[in-house]
């Protein structure tokens, strides 16, 4: 069964069902996981570290609070922070 038609099957599943097939999936990669030689683990670890620059690179998805970086916040006095009654 190729992928494509994995994921088709899957929109016919419940959300339970999805569940089950997202666990033995999850249960699958960590015992290949454990298979895999400590020079492997650093590849893929490596592949992974490589993915994820573009993330982290300005315009990257993890780089969009920066946006707001140096905008003045409301900070809290000593006062606040201890009145019950301000806090629900």
């Amino acid at each position: 069964m190729e992928t494509t038609e994995i994921i088709q099957v899957l929109s016919n599943l419940s959300s339970n069902e999805r569940l089950q097939v997202a666990e033995a999936a999850l249960l699958l990669i960590r015992q290949e996981q454990h298979l895999l030689t400590r020079e492997q683990q650093q590849q893929q670890l490596g592949l992974a570290a490589m993915t994820a620059i573009a993330d982290y690179a300005p315009g990257g998805e993890l780089n969009v609070f920066t946006a707001i970086d140096g905008e003045e916040f409301y900070e809290y006095s000593d006062d606040e922070l201890t009145d019950k009654d301000t806090h629900a």
